[in-house]
């Protein structure tokens, strides 16, 4: 299936009845029943094209795009989005782009490691430019968004939302539904702990987890830096009885095993993995297998400062989840076009395709990809320009930057 056919199978699944049902709040049931000048499709499209200005400028500018125009169109008011995105359910995004995320698959567009899917998960504080307000269920202006990210694929395997204060493990194991046998987890060093190995070891999912702590952490760990060995299985302490309850963990002490990893620069990394298997899994791939990981900052990164993450374009929690999974579809989008646009173009590998920009060109052709409207022609152009964008990938280049607050955006002050 080419790029097109697989935006076509998009649409259609947008436009069906089994998406309505998914998409209706619940305090709507009978939402987006009548023919409206701002039906569900062109609704969840304008969302999906990434939202950075004021909510009119962006409505403007998708439908002056949706007729081809060059200026900007006039078809609905922002009252007006605003009226139907409150019948929106927050789990109509998320479950369109579970379902992109399955196209992608069926048409082998996420590759496998050693007949693995690695998935990156990490967490990301955000704090939202919100203002003080007395609307129904308001936001929060602080939150945790934790992403599962394949990076193989460049993907956004889900995403979700939680208030500041909760534990990233916790919000880890509420996804456990999502993986299985053949995922391979890459978790940062806050993850360790043995109720979350046991549960993962439980569950059949394979990790790789950084857990080089000095002078915290598992005694084994500890030990094994000490000594100076390339690997070692060893044997951690069984999980705590209420953990145990709590998170369905078997009981029981947990074998696993460590890898030590040596930088460039001369830094030790310790690894803790459940891969046994020495002859299929050498000490020598591990050191390129956790740095897959880094994938997630910089996809952060892309949502935050190329797709303004933060700069929300309502004030309801409803309003701020919708913002939310629009954007990590509307990155997914980008990233499909990108890997396309490579392919076609027969890069090299030390090229790579400049993001910020593909985002830019494939922006105002969403609304009619979304909708079918859209011809294979019509992306053959977008492709060749993402692909005529690039840059040269230096391997090992490193840009530290001085530590220092960082930028946070003003509701009152959006893009032009």
């Amino acid at each position: 299936m080419d790029l097109t056919r697989l935006f076509n199978a998009l649409a259609e699944h947008l436009a069906s009845d089994a998406f309505l049902n998914t998409a209706r709040h619940p305090e709507h049931p009978a939402a987006f029943s009548r023919r409206r000048k701002l039906p569900l499709n062109a609704l969840v499209a304008s969302l999906v094209c990434g939202m950075c200005k004021s909510v009119q400028a962006e409505l403007d500018g998708f439908f002056g795009s949706l007729k081809a125009q060059a200026t900007l169109v006039r078809h609905v008011s922002a009252q007006a989005f605003a009226q139907a995105r409150a019948k929106l359910a927050p789990a109509a995004l998320p479950a369109l782009n579970d379902h992109l995320i399955k196209l992608a698959e069926d048409t082998g567009r996420v590759p496998r490691w050693h007949g693995l899917r690695r998935i990156a998960v990490d967490g990301s504080c955000l704090r939202l430019a919100l203002r003080a307000s007395h609307v129904p269920r308001a936001a929060s202006r602080d939150m945790l968004a934790l992403g599962c990210y394949l990076p193989d694929a460049q993907l956004m395997l889900a995403a979700q939302l939680y208030s500041a204060g909760y534990g990233e493990r916790q919000a880890l194991f509420e996804q456990f539904e999502r993986f299985g046998t053949g995922d391979l987890l890459l978790l940062d060093r806050g993850y360790p702990c043995r109720w979350l190995v046991a549960a993962l070891q439980g569950k059949g999912i394979d990790f790789c987890m950084r857990v080089d702590m000095a002078k915290v952490g598992f005694a084994v760990v500890r030990a094994f830096r000490a000594s100076g060995l390339a690997e070692q299985v060893v044997e951690l302490p069984a999980a705590e009885d209420q953990d145990v309850r709590d998170f369905e963990c078997p009981e029981g002490p947990l074998r696993v095993r460590l890898v030590r990893h040596v930088n460039a620069n001369g830094s030790v990394h310790i690894l803790m993995t459940s891969l046994m298997d020495a002859e299929r899994f050498p000490v020598a791939v591990f050191g390129e297998l956790y740095h897959q990981r880094w994938s997630i900052e910089e996809a952060f990164k892309r949502l935050k400062h190329r797709l303004s993450l933060e700069q929300v374009t309502g004030l309801s929690h409803l309003a701020v989840q919708q913002d939310f999974a629009a954007k990590v579809l509307c990155d997914n989008l980008a990233a499909l076009a990108s890997a396309e646009a490579r392919g076609s173009e027969n890069l090299p590998a030390h090229r790579r395709i400049n993001r910020a920009y593909a985002r830019t060109a494939l922006k105002p052709l969403i609304p009619a990809l979304l909708l079918g409207l859209a011809t294979a022609a019509m992306l053959k152009e977008v492709l060749k320009l993402i692909g005529s964008q690039t840059y040269k990938h230096r391997p090992g280049l490193s840009k530290p930057r001085p530590p220092k607050p960082k930028p946070h955006p003003a509701l009152s002050y959006k893009a032009c």
